[in-house]
């Protein structure tokens, strides 16, 4: 099933040229969700502007994807795509987004995070790559104060994961850049849903969204008379907590 979210923009500046209409992004991630390949569902679904992907989603099957709906595709990559397997795929898929990368897409700003550690059979969870990926993009965003939103694999800790699975625990250095960047919205996958409660919770001003299988997200301008909603500028970084050995 494919799962419905509306989240306001607190920025009317991506809407300026659309009458009005929403954003549209159509987010996927882990398993592939069946009911997009029947022709009837995706055009209940469409259009989408953007699809956003959060790593271990077979290139064919976001190939498919965006060829289905005509859209374009952005994705991080996750600890099951390895490097020989993605580059079977350089001819059927765009390139991943390179982590800590700050993309402008629909008007939009978006970080990525890959997957912080080796990927692939007996790879490893890195606390430490994941809080200098944390850094990086707080560094990239010094100064700037526009709305954002953060593309993961792993969401992080305590907000969409499963803290006593070692290997769907959060990231420390992720919770750290969710608290001091606030951005309007945090999508992820790797936590199986069957393991949560909730599939989306709200962290501050952030929502974070678990979006293993498929999500439709209409992002809507905001309402009449509002003011634009700019998010605070960076706190000084705090000392981070004893981070966990790297598995």
């Amino acid at each position: 099933m494919t799962r419905r979210l509306e989240i306001e923009w607190p920025d009317p500046a991506p809407f300026r040229d659309r009458n009005g209409a929403p954003i549209r992004l159509l987010a996927i991630s882990d398993v592939f969700e069946p009911t997009l390949v029947d022709t009837r569902n995706r055009e209940a679904v469409a259009p989408v502007d953007l699809i956003v992907g959060c790593g271990d989603l077979d290139c064919d099957d976001l190939a498919f994807i965006a060829d289905a709906f005509d859209a374009p595709l952005i994705y991080v990559q996750g600890n099951h795509d390895t490097e020989d397997r993605w580059r079977q795929c350089e001819d059927i898929c765009p390139e991943a987004i390179h982590s800590t990368a700050i993309l402008r897409r629909t008007g939009l700003s978006i970080a990525g995070l890959t997957w912080p550690g080796h990927r692939g059979k007996g790879g490893n969870r890195s606390e430490r790559t994941a809080w200098s990926q944390a850094l990086r993009v707080a560094t990239r965003r010094l100064g700037k104060l526009d709305p954002m939103i953060v593309l993961s694999h792993v969401p992080p800790l305590d907000a969409g994961d499963v803290a006593t699975d070692a290997y769907h625990r959060g990231f420390e250095g992720y919770r750290w850049l969710l608290e001091h960047l606030e951005p309007t919205l945090w999508l992820h996958g790797h936590t199986p849903l069957a393991a949560t409660r909730e599939w989306k919770v709200k962290v501050g001003p952030t929502t974070v969204v678990n979006v293993s299988g498929a999500v439709v997200i209409d992002l809507l301008p905001p309402g009449p008379g509002s003011t634009p909603v700019r998010r605070a500028r960076l706190r000084p970084r705090l000392r981070p907590r004893k981070t966990e050995p790297d598995r």
